[in-house]
């Protein structure tokens, strides 16, 4: 369909932190995929490179760019990166997100402020920079990616992280007002339980690699559809938020997690 052909869009987030497919990994390759001109940013060059190696590879155009999220100097930085290679922005897709299970009593200043700064600010520095570069091309679109648990336990406690996503959430609300007028669409992505390197790991730290494979049939079995969703069910979510065929959507939170917000006491915990 190449409903992104020319388009220009950053990816912040777009390496994996391990085998496999993360989010962002999947959603460069999807937008790649659908005629966009791509820059892979992360925190990891050697991540980011991996998803450019596989966009080129199927002939592509993917450029990458190495960014610190949480300081301005980076993300500044990596927006003229953005204006050099491809002369502006129509996409920006935030998905950069750090979890950290702990109580509130437990949790220290350092840490609620590195979640805070890793999934939050993060999110306030690139739409911050992204914004007057969409207003110049006439518009844009932003898709910031969130979590289920921005609504709702999951069971274990991770105070900072719920109020983190949560504010992700009434930020790009806030954004979705404040630049409607001006051609910028922006609107939330939501995952519910996945299936994907960035969650595997901490649950691997948790339980122990050998639990690894109850905890993922737990997970599933939560879930009305059984199952946990992976990567693409997110990049595509965040591709049709993104594309023209959503044109008339702003200021949205699209949930996707196989139905399992829709019910009453689930106990995804492992």
């Amino acid at each position: 369909m190449m409903r992104f052909r020319d388009k220009a869009v950053l990816v912040v987030g777009a390496g994996s932190i391990g085998p496999g497919w993360g989010n962002g990994k999947a959603a460069a390759v999807l937008y790649a995929r659908e005629g966009a001109r791509v820059l892979a940013a992360d925190i990891n060059p050697d991540a980011a490179r991996e998803t450019q190696e596989i966009i080129l590879g199927a002939g592509g155009i993917c450029e990458v760019a190495q960014v610190d999220v949480t300081a301005e100097h980076s993300v500044k930085s990596l927006f003229a990166r953005m204006r050099e290679v491809f002369g502006g922005i129509d996409v920006l897709h935030n998905n950069v997100g750090l979890t950290k299970p702990g109580n509130t009593v437990e949790e220290t200043v350092e840490d609620w402020d590195r979640i805070f700064a890793i999934n939050l600010r993060s999110m306030f520095l690139t739409c911050r920079e992204a914004i007057p570069m969409m207003i110049e091309r006439g518009g844009g679109a932003i898709i910031n990616i969130s979590s289920i648990s921005s609504m709702r336990s999951l069971g274990t406690p991770m105070a900072s992280y719920d109020a983190s996503k949560a504010g992700v959430n009434e930020f790009t609300r806030s954004i979705a007002i404040e630049y409607a007028t001006q051609g910028i669409r922006a609107n939330v992505v939501t995952p519910g339980l996945m299936d994907t390197p960035t969650i595997v790991a901490p649950f691997s730290q948790i339980a122990g690699a050998d639990a690894l494979d109850e905890v993922r049939r737990r997970r599933a079995e939560a879930v009305p559809m059984k199952r946990m969703g992976d990567a693409w069910d997110i990049a595509h979510a965040a591709l049709f938020l993104a594309s023209d065929h959503a044109r008339y959507i702003t200021g949205q939170n699209l949930v996707v997690d196989g139905g399992i917000t829709a019910i009453v006491g689930f106990k995804p915990k492992g």
